[in-house]
């Protein structure tokens, strides 16, 4: 086993502990940006003024009327600006735009000394546009070749031989919905200017490292005069990873100009209006199988719904490139991706990260074709899964390590679930109900770990033992509920052998741990743990030399386990305070600068070839739902997860975030349906589900009625921080398994063998129209024997 992997004699990690800050989540104390307002003097209060207008040149912006407002301080447009008028890391996103681009874009922002002057002053600005054509659907971009960014093509084999050998072709097209992230904290920041000129800002954001640096070149200062902390986020799902730098820069900028502390906080549908959302997308595909309904080849065609920037639409789309196999393996493949440009928001990172897409694609298709072939679709799938020993690699190039995971636990949800006598269940349920339905299925999925770009590959931290004992450690992630901070906190414990309660983890800020990543591609606790392990393991060769000396022994023989040294064989023994205590006294550096970089990682997004995962993340689920054959309506009666985390650093961390990635994926996949005004009337453009009374999300009710958690065992990952895996993002996608049992109860009501479509998101309204559809199937199979049978006695 790699030293990275190694977990010593009574870790810390693997043992199940509550979040590190439950308890003032669940009391009301645990701090987030917006909450230092009230300890800070003097805050002015920004708002947006927003466009009505989906598209527009501005010809005339007045501000005059705002500052005529009683409390409003100062209007901040465009001519502010004393750096580069952007706010994002393409250069095409002006802070303050020239031209409007999709309804609600903030044209200009008001400062008051209030939020209500600043408010009453934003609606006070008269703005004049001069009206453009825009472009509102996926479709309509698509119809009027409107694309931005990169074309990526992903080829492998020979897809005109894989066809010509294929027994069975099927073509089709699939357009599913965007997703809002709905954090429970809105997008907010607060920035200050202290004594010495330096800006200092607090931003719920993902990405400190980028919101400094984009700071920095709206003000026109090196980012060592700019500093950005992050206590925490009330969630952020990636739609904190790009979109909060704009309005850390407009905080920015107004406390630069006014000299006092601003605070920029969006409320509920300010947030919804301007902020990103999951990529909606369209595919078009044809797909061959051989007589055993093998896969052959696949020809496929993604386009994303990027927005009106690029954002992080380019590598959303390569992801989804990457993740169309899922768990098959498709040998001949050509698949090409586009970015969509459309006069909405900027669409961004979610959970995910275009994998979900291109998942749920290959997952469509499979669900669609498995009853033209006249196969179950459990069995279709497992026919085409990845072998182990085979030499298969994605159509990418990366070879599929642990592919034997993949079988395992899709034997093993079916074992716990009881799958095959549930189903003989539902087959008796189905025949005594003729208007009420259940299905069952079974969806895996294969998730690879790292972000696409190998440079973001890298993590810091920064770790200080004081001379009482304690430890202090600083690390680049940001804690936005997912546990994050509690895996950290465990492995410096572990690492440094000493009990949990010795350390405490910092805020994270950009003037201890620098040039960081983002905390995404579910990448934190493998980045930041093996940043955090690499310090502590410096301080503790350290300190051994020091027990080692005292206890008369050799260095490589002393062993720090649960706060005391000891030698191996031996009966001495140094408490770990007394050891620290002579450490300083030795004048021994007691504090250390971690670094790590994933190893083995490579890729050319010119050619699509490469090795862009260290790993991949292997899970399956069994989900039955019931639905009402009257409206569609339907619950989730049970749900069996086995999920592979590798060795888990936190098993209670890791299964609530397993639970809670399926139940947004779920929201998804059957709920989350954005809506926009896509009429030629005034409101063109203008989001319709603005507000939580008319976006609905999961919520308790949508719970299963059973839900069954176990993380795979065994399942050391070689080569990660303690043996461990990304936990994240790859649960989301087992919500396919929700979306598929649905697909079966609709087809329940119809012939057997009837190949269901099913829109996404799956609404009570999509199923009962999928139901209709396979009502109609049987009533057309009926019509045709009758023809059959009219026919049959002519000939007689």
């Amino acid at each position: 086993m790699s030293h990275l992997s190694e977990r010593p004699e009574k870790p810390v990690v693997g043992v199940s502990m509550p979040h590190e800050s439950a308890h003032l989540h669940v009391t009301g104390a645990a701090l987030y940006t917006d909450d230092l307002v009230h300890r800070t003097k003097d805050v002015l209060h920004a708002h947006p003024v927003q466009a009505a207008k989906a598209r527009g040149r501005i010809t005339a912006l007045r501000t005059g009327p705002a500052l005529a407002v009683p409390g409003v301080v100062r209007v901040l447009t465009g001519a502010d600006v004393p750096g580069v008028n952007d706010a994002g890391m393409k250069h095409d996103e002006p802070l303050f735009p020239d031209e409007v681009m999709f309804h609600g874009h903030a044209v200009a922002w008001v400062l008051g000394e209030t939020a209500e002057a600043a408010r009453l002053g934003a609606a006070a600005v008269e703005v004049e546009l001069d009206e453009l054509p825009s472009l509102i659907s996926l479709r309509d971009a698509i119809a009027a070749d409107s694309f931005h960014g990169a074309r990526p093509v992903m080829l492998t084999g020979d897809v005109d031989a894989g066809f010509a050998d294929s027994a069975h072709v099927f073509s089709g097209e699939f357009q599913f919905s965007d997703q809002e992230h709905f954090y429970l904290e809105t997008h907010a920041a607060l920035a200050l200017v202290d004594e010495n000129g330096q800006m200092f800002v607090q931003s719920s954001t993902q990405h400190p490292s980028e919101t400094q640096e984009i700071v920095a070149h709206v003000l026109g200062l090196p980012s060592h005069e700019v500093t950005v902390q992050c206590l925490r986020m009330g969630g952020g799902f990636g739609g904190k990873e790009m979109q909060p730098h704009g309005f850390a820069a407009v905080a920015a900028l107004g406390a630069r100009l006014t000299g006092r502390p601003v605070r920029v906080r969006l409320n509920r549908t300010q947030d919804l209006t301007m902020s990103g959302k999951r990529h909606g997308f369209h595919a078009a595909w044809r797909i061959g199988f051989d007589a055993d309904g093998r896969i052959q080849a696949l020809d496929a065609t993604l386009t994303a719904d990027g927005g009106w920037s690029l954002d992080l639409s380019e590598p959303v789309v390569a992801r989804a490139l990457c993740h169309i196999d899922n768990t098959y393996w498709i040998p001949n493949a050509r698949v090409a991706g586009r970015v969509a440009k459309t006069n909405k928001v900027s669409n961004t990172a979610f959970r995910g990260f275009g994998g979900p897409q291109g998942m749920l694609v290959i997952e469509d298709i499979m669900g669609r074709c498995a009853p033209l072939l006249g196969l179950d679709p459990t069995e279709l799938r497992e026919r085409n899964f990845y072998r182990p020993g085979q030499g298969q690699t994605t159509p990418y190039g990366q070879p599929v390590t642990h592919a034997e995971r993949i079988s395992t636990v899709w034997r093993q949800v079916q074992a716990d679930g009881d799958v095959a006598h549930r189903r003989r269940e539902i087959a008796a349920f189905n025949a005594a109900h003729p208007h009420t339905k259940r299905g069952l299925a079974v969806t895996g999925i294969k998730f690879g770990i790292s972000f696409n770009l190998t440079a973001f590959n890298q993590g810091g931290a920064l770790v200080l033992i004081y001379k009482d004992g304690s430890v202090l450690v600083n690390h680049g992630g940001t804690e936005m509920g997912q546990g994050l901070h509690t895996k950290m906190l465990q492995v410096a414990a572990t690492t440094l052998g000493i009990p949990l309660h010795k350390v405490r983890l910092a805020p994270t800020r950009t003037d201890k741990v620098p040039n960081t990543s983002a905390t995404a591609a579910s990448a934190g606790a493998d980045l930041n743990g093996g940043a955090v392990k690499n310090a502590c393991e410096q301080l503790r060769e350290r300190l051994t030399r020091v027990a080692a000396t005292h206890l008369g022994a050799n260095a490589s023989d002393v062993r720090i386990v649960e706060g005391v040294a000891r030698v191996l064989g031996g009966d001495g023994e140094l408490a770990w305070d007394d050891l620290v205590r002579t450490a300083y006294f030795q004048r021994v550096q007691l504090s250390a600068a971690g670094f790590y970089r994933t190893e083995g990682l490579h890729w050319d997004a010119k050619t699509f070839r490469g090795s862009p995962f260290k790993y991949f993340s292997y899970g399956a689920a069994a989900a039955e739902v019931e639905v009402d054959g009257f409206t569609g309506a339907y619950r989730i009666r049970r749900v069996d997860i086995v999920h592979d985390v590798g060795d888990s650093l936190s098993p209670m961390i890791d299964i609530g975030q397993v639970e809670g990635g399926f139940v947004q994926g779920a929201g998804w996949l059957t709920l989350e349906d954005l809506r926009w005004d896509t009429g030629d009337g005034p409101h063109r453009g203008r989001l319709l589900t603005r507000a939580a009374s008319t976006y609905k999300l999961p919520s308790f009710s949508e719970m299963p009625e059973e839900f069954h958690v176990r993380l795979l065992e065994n399942a050391t990952e070689e080569g990660a921080v303690y043996g461990s895996k990304a936990v994240g993002e790859p649960p989301l996608m087992l919500a396919f398994s929700v979306r598929e049992a649905l697909r079966q109860a609709a087809a329940a009501f119809g012939p057997a063998g009837a190949s269901v479509e099913l829109a996404s998101p799956a609404t009570p309204e999509a199923v009962y129209w999928a139901i209709e559809a396979a009502r109609r199937a049987d009533e057309d199979d009926s019509d045709a024997a009758a023809r059959s049978g009219a026919e049959a006695s002519h000939r007689v």
